[in-house]
């Protein structure tokens, strides 16, 4: 494979979280070049290249109102059209749904279907558009038998602001709720985060602190808001994830479930790099998928180079990447406002 060239491009942050230069010494090992793109500088004169790993997430949503980003991102999407040659991770089209929740939600709903053999499922939930009032939020709430205490994120599934989340606890305090959003009935799960990092046909769990246990249905306590950082970072430590009282251990997932649940995602999503946070419901202990993530952070990851590197070498190999062509998405499923 001598010759074999990969661009990436990555924000500042992920390029240091990742060390992109250990990355590319341990490919230089294996005959395989690995090259910073500047999206903006002609692509052309920087090219060619095999495969192009990126992470665009800043850049696609930040295009939606600066033209600078718009600019950054056609200069990306120019060059990968005249160079359909080029093996892309992770297809635009494909990653592009997970930066919207009532996207990915849809495909996450659907999972207790095509995993009905495993137990996989998630958690009820509701779509709550920029036009909802107070009145249809209510009465959407009702409809949908949704129980509370309810979780409530984003509709951005990128950036600092979709860290930031809620915890509701009564009908009350639904006047808390920002669109757009996503309400999701809470499950107790110990306390316990498990984080699936997928990396082609490789996986990884990886155990985290989360939030810990509530009573179930409504109360008057007031609305929490909190950062998923602050509770479910590997240092975490919050009043959110210490748990109350002692809790029986939960089981952890099931490694042939899991297998079956990346298998499915990986075929649903198009994709190669992502990551899939998981709980064991404390009451059924059915293993429930709340978020699906694009090209994580992989921390806690030891083999996350070597695998890389591994699926890159197996790319060029087989000289054929993801297909590039937008994935399917129902727009009919999912309980909307």
């Amino acid at each position: 494979m001598s010759g074999r060239r990969v661009g990436f491009y990555l924000s500042d942050k992920k390029r240091r979280r990742m060390n992109l230069d250990a990355f590319g010494q341990l490919c230089a090992g294996h005959g395989i070049q690995v090259v910073e793109i500047n999206l903006s500088q002609p692509l052309e004169p920087q090219g060619p290249f095999d495969i192009i790993v990126h992470k665009l997430s800043d850049v696609i949503v930040e295009a939606e109102h600066d033209n600078q980003s718009q600019q950054l991102l056609a200069n990306f999407q120019k060059y990968t059209s005249a160079h359909p040659g080029t093996m892309i991770l992770d297809p635009l089209p494909a990653m592009t749904q997970l930066l919207d929740r009532f996207a990915s939600y849809r495909i996450m709903s659907k999972l207790h279907n095509s995993l009905r053999d495993w137990h996989i499922c998630s958690p009820p939930y509701l779509e709550v558009p920029s036009e909802s009032d107070l009145s249809s939020i209510h009465r959407a709430v009702k409809e949908h038998d949704l129980s509370f205490p309810l979780l409530c994120k984003t509709r951005v599934a990128h950036g600092s602001l979709s860290h930031e989340m809620s915890l509701i606890f009564g009908e009350s305090c639904l006047a808390d709720v920002r669109p757009p959003c996503i309400l999701q009935s809470f499950v107790n799960h110990g306390a316990v985060l498990h984080k699936i990092f997928v990396v082609g046909d490789k996986h990884f769990c990886v155990e985290r602190p989360s939030l810990k246990n509530f009573p179930a249905g409504p109360c008057d306590r007031k609305t929490i808001f909190f950062n998923s950082h602050q509770v479910s970072k590997p240092e975490s430590s919050s009043d959110l994830n210490a748990l109350d009282e002692k809790v029986p251990c939960l089981p952890t997932p099931n490694s042939e479930a899991l297998a079956a649940l990346v298998k499915e995602l990986r075929a649903q999503l198009e994709m190669a790099l992502f990551g899939v946070d998981v709980i064991v419901n404390m009451n059924t202990h059915t293993m429930t998928v709340i978020d699906l993530n694009i090209f994580p952070g992989y921390e806690g990851v030891p083999q996350f180079f070597s695998s890389l590197l591994d699926h890159i070498r197996v790319l060029l190999d087989s000289g054929a990447a993801s297909p590039q062509g937008p994935p399917s998405c129902d727009p009919s499923s999912g309980s909307s406002v």
